[in-house]
């Protein structure tokens, strides 16, 4: 069985563990591309009658 599946947990959060620990153990320099690479925006449109009205960030 894997490690993460006897923890109980999703291999999403496994995942997202390993990430975080890998960014945690760069360097001063290197940390802080990765943590804006880790970053994720969200941007939408109302639209009315087939039509985009705004866009929001």
């Amino acid at each position: 069985m894997s490690a993460w599946k006897s923890a109980g947990i999703t291999y999403l959060q496994y995942a997202n563990i390993c990430a975080r620990a890998v960014r945690n153990s760069l360097k001063d320099e290197f940390r802080a591309a990765a943590a804006r690479r880790s970053q994720n925006g969200l941007k939408y449109a109302k639209w009315e009658n087939g039509v985009q009205k705004e866009q929001v960030m």
